[in-house]
């Protein structure tokens, strides 16, 4: 069934919107980065115009996943839901913490996926119900990813900040990012809350999920384990060995591309190369 012009011409006007703000919420970090604002400044309207992107996007978001029949989280959808939960994460600890600097990875990411949506998003056969109990286990896994997502933006912040520092051309750089210290802090608190919500996902999934380990789903749900397993030896490795740098940074980016793989690895197969 087509939707009518008179349907679609609100949704387009969201997302047109939508990008716009993001678009402004990354332009003015990057003033600030460049030294054309002050870097309080960027950070302040930054989050402001990030803040209106994040409500205009649940709105888009909205009219294109929603259905009375259940929430259609197609692979592009899914995209989209993840960048949302991303930038609002940011908005909203950016009200208590100096984490605007996440926008720089975020925001592009947000808008990537709000644009796939608007393009290739169309509504599939399979809906996710609502109220089922399988509702926790999807729930859990879009949080999961969401926040080891954020983890992954912190590690190549992080990246950048360390190399900035070796090469003796921070500049800027550390005015918009908080101190060393601090950044690593961040990133296993990130991995910290990741790694409980990755922990429920994959409980519930074998409680819920009747079809975990059938052909189709086999691949993300051994990725998915392994990836946990990543996760699981970083935060241990902390824990008693101190590891922190280059060795945090590598071995989040490698779990969370286990992740990325895992799912949307598996989505691009089944939707786009099988159809189904």
């Amino acid at each position: 069934m087509q939707v009518s012009n008179t349907n679609r011409m609100p949704q387009s006007v969201f997302i047109v919107m939508t990008v716009v703000f993001y678009a402004g919420a990354f332009g003015t970090l990057i003033g600030g980065l460049r030294g054309n604002l002050r870097i309080t400044h960027s950070e302040r309207i930054s989050t402001v115009l990030a803040a209106v992107a994040v409500a205009l996007h649940a709105v888009a978001l909205w009219q294109a996943a929603w259905t009375t029949q259940g929430v259609d989280l197609g692979l592009f959808n899914a995209v989209s839901l993840f960048g949302w939960l991303m930038a609002l994460m940011v908005v909203i600890a950016a009200l208590r913490e100096p984490v605007q600097s996440l926008g720089l990875v975020v925001f592009p990411l947000a808008v990537l996926g709000v644009v796939l949506a608007a393009l290739f998003g169309v509504p599939r056969s399979s809906l996710i119900p609502i109220g089922a109990p399988v509702d926790i286990h999807v729930i859990s896994s879009v949080l999961a990813y969401a926040v080891l997502g954020l983890a992954s933006a912190q590690a190549l912040l992080l990246a950048w900040q360390e190399r900035s520092l070796r090469q003796r051309r921070a500049g800027s750089v550390l005015g918009l990012l908080p101190p060393l210290q601090n950044m690593e802090a961040l990133l296993f608190q990130l991995l910290g809350s990741g790694f409980v919500l990755l922990s429920v996902s994959l409980l519930s999934g074998w409680l819920f999920v009747e079809n975990l380990l059938t052909q189709a789903l086999v691949h993300k749900t051994t990725l998915s384990i392994v990836a946990w397993v990543v996760f699981a030896a970083l935060l241990q490795g902390r824990l008693r060995y101190g590891w922190r740098g280059r060795t945090a940074i590598r071995w989040t980016l490698a779990g969370f591309a286990l992740l990325a793989l895992a799912y949307v690895g598996s989505k691009i197969v089944l939707e786009l190369i099988l159809g189904r």
